[in-house]
């Protein structure tokens, strides 16, 4: 650990910067080659699930009777659909089951809001003009790709330690009604890990009261069953919240086993209110005939004993709770004493969130990179690839084994130390 380098004379970051640079030297000659890049589920954690290969026996029968080898069903199986309300906290008649990727029915679902409507003919966003998009930051980079490829316009907030800034959010939805959205990762947030709490909740809940015509929330709640620890911070009922607000139109929920059971074989699930479901499966019409309904069936009959999801779950936090440990283990080691970084020690989720001074992260990753450590790009977390202050990295420990996070995260300290100690000497 090495102390604030505005604390030291020029000579002395010098014989400190040679120092690491000989550090960093010997780390490249060790050849790694690790990767701290995306959110995937561990081998040892896919292993969990692998008795669903087979699990149906031949039986293709759903509760309702359905040969689940046809066609149809467009809404997905009542015994899925169950599965995803648990997942959603809403009824399973308000959420639809679909195919493995809710990253596809979050496009899908905005691309039928910017071209069709979410509240029948005449509700397309693109009729009113141009469409812009509230993107907490730092965010998820899939969610900032879909509103890139549509032509929505991002407009960046700020993230509290208890959910975006809603301050900002109010006053931007009342002043601009071309603003048809807000994007929420709202339990162990991607990358930060941030819980939103109940006070947020509710106002998100309250939002399209003073928003524009036909103003959407897309509630991503990747991570609600994601826990690490015990105590982790439960997340309040936005669809209580919007029941109560009498708001339950102006909300699309999204959820997915994919971290869950097989990461490319899962299943997605959107819950909306019934009006939304409408028009939703209306559009759907046009693109499917209907979801993979024997995945379904198998999920379905996995977690059909009582507290199946939650000592499954609690056997993923037991394979990443160590990797998580190792992160933060090594960042507080390193800067728990100093001012060259901060960051939060989640109780859940797929990420943390690391914050470099000013001007350092895209050296961070390219140093890291130098010296075998595959890090998200810099900027990743931000709209358009642009993070303004370039502070922010992304570090996702799921996939390499312990041993190989500690090795990664000697390199990435060893990086933030000698980028820092480098712009102090303005090199």
């Amino acid at each position: 650990m090495i102390t604030d380098p505005t604390t030291l004379t020029p000579s002395q970051l010098k014989t400190l910067e040679i120092e690491l640079f000989n550090q960093f030297c010997a780390l490249k000659r060790l050849g790694l080659n690790l990767d701290l890049t995306r959110g995937k589920p561990s081998t040892e954690q896919l292993t969990l699930s692998n008795s669903l290969d087979g699990i149906l026996k031949g039986d293709y029968q759903s509760r309702d009777g359905i040969d689940v080898r046809n066609y149809g069903g467009l809404e997905g199986l009542s015994e899925c659909r169950e599965l995803g309300a648990t997942l959603l906290d809403m009824p399973a008649n308000q959420v639809l089951a679909g195919g493995h990727s809710s990253l596809t029915l979050m496009h899908q679902a905005m691309s039928i809001g910017y071209y069709d409507g979410l509240s029948g003919p005449g509700s397309a966003w693109r009729l009113s003009g141009p469409v812009r998009w509230l993107c907490p930051v730092p965010g998820y980079d899939r969610h900032f790709s879909i509103c890139e490829h549509l032509g929505i316009e991002m407009i960046p907030v700020s993230m509290t330690d208890t959910g975006p800034n809603m301050d900002d959010i109010e006053r931007a939805v009342q002043q601009d009604p071309s603003i048809k959205g807000l994007w929420c990762v709202p339990r162990f947030s991607n990358p930060t890990g941030i819980v939103y709490d109940e006070q947020t909740v509710q106002r998100i809940a309250r939002l399209s009261k003073i928003a524009g015509e036909h103003f959407r929330v897309f509630w991503d709640n990747a991570y609600s069953v994601h826990a690490l620890d015990d105590d982790a911070p439960e997340l309040a009922s936005l669809y209580e919240a919007c029941r109560d607000a009498g708001t339950e139109d102006s909300v699309l929920q999204f959820a997915s086993t994919s971290k869950i059971t097989f990461a490319g074989a899962g299943v997605a699930f959107l819950g909306a209110s019934h009006d939304n479901l409408k028009h939703i499966t209306a559009s759907l019409s046009a693109m499917t005939i209907g979801p993979d309904k024997v995945n379904q069936l198998r999920h379905a009959r996995f977690f059909e004993q009582h507290n199946a999801l939650e000592t499954h779950m609690a056997q993923h936090a037991a394979v990443l709770k160590p990797r998580f440990e190792a992160v933060h283990h090594h960042l507080k080691d390193a800067f728990g004493s100093n001012n060259l970084g901060h960051w939060k020690t989640v109780k859940g989720g797929y990420f943390v969130a690391f914050h470099t001074r000013p001007g350092l992260a895209k050296t961070v990753v390219k140093l890291a990179a130098e010296a075998g450590v595959k890090l998200t790009p810099a900027g990743a977390t931000h709209p358009y690839g642009n993070d303004p202050n370039d502070t922010c990295i992304r570090i996702a420990p799921s996939v390499p084994s312990v041993d190989d996070v500690t090795a990664a995260m000697k390199v990435f300290t060893l990086c933030v130390e000698l980028a820092t100690v480098r712009q102090a000497l303005d090199l």
